[in-house]
């Protein structure tokens, strides 16, 4: 069994899906796969219930899937599968988009880092080293830069990529976190993670990637999303104030 999974929330991903999956499993490092599905209107999770008659043997299930009822947010769709892949004894538990934003051959490096680096959390960073952002519009990447260097301001969290959303878990970070305490459900829930791993003390790192905006498929970004990263910021701030983290 492998002892890493690489979790992937899906909405309308039909166009990507199949394709992402192939790359995972294409990796040369043995990745166990779970699709979070939100009950995607296009077909995402019945083109995936179709590969799993692929990808699965009676000896090791490699492709999982999780259907939920509709869409509940990005924050609980990881939480779901942080839960699961826990349960399910990964030692390594990994996010990534469906849209390859996020390079599968990447995957390998973030878990490294964690397996041989000694990090608890390997980030896959667009700015630890310059802006490394390919296809996104001008001010979009400067909506998410200033975000992260506010967050970092406001936080202190020596991250320069607050936002990412791919990145590499070691299983007793998530085993630490309350998960159920998680305020954030959308794109925040990626800073709040981040500033939760690092006040508990844990070793973060950040590996330098180049994000590509997705060629297929719909865009859940939004400006209304960084607003909501932006505010929450503050608040979480000072609940932190007021918690231990022992």
């Amino acid at each position: 069994m492998s002892n890493a999974l690489v979790i992937i929330p899906t909405y309308n991903e039909k166009e990507n899906i199949h394709a992402i999956i192939h790359e995972v499993f294409a990796q040369p490092k043995d990745f166990h796969l779970l699709i979070v599905d939100d009950n995607s209107p296009d077909g995402t999770g019945a083109i995936v219930k179709e590969l799993q008659t692929k990808h699965n043997s009676s000896s090791e299930i490699k492709l999982h899937l999780l259907q939920r009822s509709g869409k509940l947010g990005l924050g609980t769709a990881y939480i779901a599968g942080f839960k699961f892949g826990l349960e399910k004894g990964y030692k390594y538990l990994l996010e990534m988009d469906a849209d390859f934003s996020h390079n599968p051959k990447d995957l390998v490096r973030l878990y490294l880092a964690c397996e041989e680096g000694s990090n608890d959390l390997a980030i896959g960073s667009r700015y630890s080293n310059g802006v490394n952002v390919v296809n996104w519009p001008m001010s979009r990447v400067l909506m998410s830069y200033f975000a992260s260097k506010y967050v970092r301001l406001i936080t202190g969290i020596p991250v320069h990529d607050t936002t990412a959303g791919f990145v590499c878990f070691r299983r007793t970070v998530l085993e630490k976190i309350p998960l159920d305490k998680i305020k954030f459900v959308g794109y925040a829930f990626q800073i709040e993670m981040k500033f939760l791993t690092w006040k508990y003390g844990f070793k973060v790192t950040e590996v330098p990637i180049i994000f590509t905006d997705r060629t297929m498929g719909e865009s859940k970004m939004s400006a209304g999303i960084f607003k909501e990263a932006v505010l929450g910021v503050l608040m979480m701030k000072i609940r932190s104030w007021f918690k231990s983290f022992r």
